[in-house]
């Protein structure tokens, strides 16, 4: 069982929560860049043969597309684990920003969604976590949430002699 750190009135106060989490974020968001082109390229070339095995009626399927990133974030964020494989691979969870406990499967909607609405309209605008003191992007605000160090929220463990 994890223990979790309590929260001070919105305000994290051990800064090993956050720290180092904006370089890791980057690249945990390649890695997840990188598994999602292999799930779309194989949808794709299943949509292909589905189309022209149904003389042209599979080819509407290809309409789904776009919406598997939007949906590979969603559930990852949204299942127990809350971090997409990439975020995981990089030691992040994302939690409600209140009290650190698990986001909602709304929440992780608003951040999946917001995440793909900022970078359609410019990435730009996830600058917006160089200048936040916990390096939470628009889409975290806009959802309530924070993605924090995994290994932050466990606490130590073993006795004060023993090496864990």
């Amino acid at each position: 069982m994890t223990a979790q750190p309590a929260a001070f009135n919105g305000f994290i106060p051990d800064v090993s929560l956050t720290q180092g989490v904006l370089r890791r974020r980057v690249l945990a968001w390649l890695i997840d860049a990188a598994i999602i082109a292999v799930i779309c390229a194989a949808l794709w070339a299943c949509f292909a043969v589905l189309g022209v095995l149904t003389l042209g009626l599979g080819f509407a399927l290809f309409a789904v597309l776009p919406a598997v990133p939007v949906l590979y974030h969603w559930l990852f964020v949204a299942a127990p684990s809350a971090a997409t494989p990439g975020q995981a691979f990089m030691g992040l969870v994302v939690r409600r920003e209140e009290d650190l406990g698990p986001v909602s499967s709304f929440q992780a909607l608003v951040a999946s969604g917001g995440l793909y609405l900022t970078l359609a309209l410019g990435a730009v605008w996830l600058a917006v976590a160089l200048v936040t003191p916990r390096k939470r992007t628009l889409h975290d605000m806009a959802a309530g949430t924070i993605v924090v160090r995994a290994r932050a929220l466990t606490a130590p463990a073993g006795a004060w002699n023993m090496a864990t």
